[in-house]
């Protein structure tokens, strides 16, 4: 909080006094206007060509970085899209999700939620970082990696493509008591999950399609879906919602989860590695995964959507693309509301 004050202080107040015109203000105002005509120069907006000149090679460098990383370990793109997901969702795309925490302040990624944001997700952005910080030092900003390394990975992996406009700023504040609020709980119902999303601005059909992309790749831990075949009901042991034989195989698969928390299952056990409408479909077979994923053939608000994305895999992808295209631009910061930061998981240091 000190530092989001110190930080603050650099911006002047949203609004001024009403100032007369007589001639002993005149100058003091021309000064004003000067200066609030500086500072809202100073917010510019995305473009699709924003490294062009000061960093030619950027999208040389991210791709040669995330092709071999993916190739390495496949499940990097839907960890990269979950890293982004989260970010988003708080407070806007300014990768304040990478800061770490120290002994002033717990940081967004310390949130419980935030704890099981897969490792491979932050490695690749780290390493995209350090070879734009060697090719073209203070000019990539963090949000932009995330942004332009998700959508690459999307591709890469069978994905719609979609642009990606660039010069977004990194933040200057993460907290962990701002996640709370803004992100779907796995057990949150309809009721719970649309006005989540409609508050930011995001569509049923959005919401549907954003879920549809995130998990057709993602994964699950055991512990967020154990209620749901160890002991569901005094009548049942497992939802009866799910296929009996798919049951059967997550509760092998979680059977010592809590011995071993780190034990997870593919959202998409049928082509866990493959960017298509495969998870739609499996839902519609009782092989949805967790409840909230369940909720979506059971709302009437949501299943027509389910079935037609099921049915229609260009359709699944032409609203997945545009529903991201929203998601990257939600709450950007640019100008002088935030930072090309130095390292990803650290503010920069304030200047004296």
């Amino acid at each position: 909080q000190l530092l989001a004050f110190l930080r603050g202080s650099r911006s002047l107040p949203r609004s001024l006094p009403s100032l007369s015109l007589a001639p002993t203000m005149a100058f003091p105002l021309l000064f004003l206007i000067l200066l609030s005509a500086s500072l809202a120069s100073s917010k510019s907006t995305l473009t699709l060509d924003y490294y062009t000149k000061t960093c030619p090679k950027f999208e040389q460098i991210m791709q040669d970085t995330i092709t071999p990383k993916q190739m390495a370990t496949p499940t990097t793109a839907a960890a990269t899209l979950r890293l982004f997901f989260h970010d988003c969702m708080v407070s806007g795309c300014d990768a304040s999700v990478l800061i770490s925490s120290n002994q002033f302040n717990k940081a967004e990624r310390d949130s419980d939620i935030n704890l099981s944001l897969p490792g491979d997700a932050f490695d690749l952005v780290v390493r995209a970082k350090t070879a734009l910080e060697l090719a073209c030092p203070g000019i990539v900003s963090c949000s932009d990696i995330m942004a332009f390394a998700t959508r690459n990975l999307i591709k890469q992996i069978g994905g719609p493509f979609y642009n990606v406009p660039l010069g977004r700023k990194d933040g200057l504040v993460s907290q962990a008591a701002e996640v709370e609020g803004n992100l779907a709980r796995v057990n949150f119902t309809m009721d719970q999950i649309i006005p989540t999303f409609e508050s930011k601005g995001f569509t049923i059909p959005d919401m549907v399609a954003l879920t549809g992309g995130g998990h057709t790749i993602g994964f699950a831990h055991c512990k967020e879906f154990s209620n749901r075949i160890f002991g569901y009901s005094k009548t049942s042991e497992v939802d009866p919602a799910l296929n009996p034989k798919f049951a059967e195989r997550l509760r092998l698969l979680c059977a010592n989860f809590t011995t071993n928390p780190a034990m997870a299952a593919f959202l998409d056990p049928i082509t866990s590695n493959i960017f298509d409408n495969m998870f739609f479909k499996n839902l519609l077979r009782g092989l949805g995964v967790l409840a909230s994923d369940q909720a979506l053939v059971t709302d009437p608000r949501t299943k027509p959507l389910v079935e037609k994305y099921a049915r229609d895999q260009a359709v699944f992808f032409k609203d997945f693309a545009k529903a991201m295209e929203k998601l990257s631009v939600y709450g950007v910061k640019t100008g002088r509301d935030g930072e090309v930061r130095n390292r990803c998981d650290a503010f920069n240091a304030i200047k004296t």
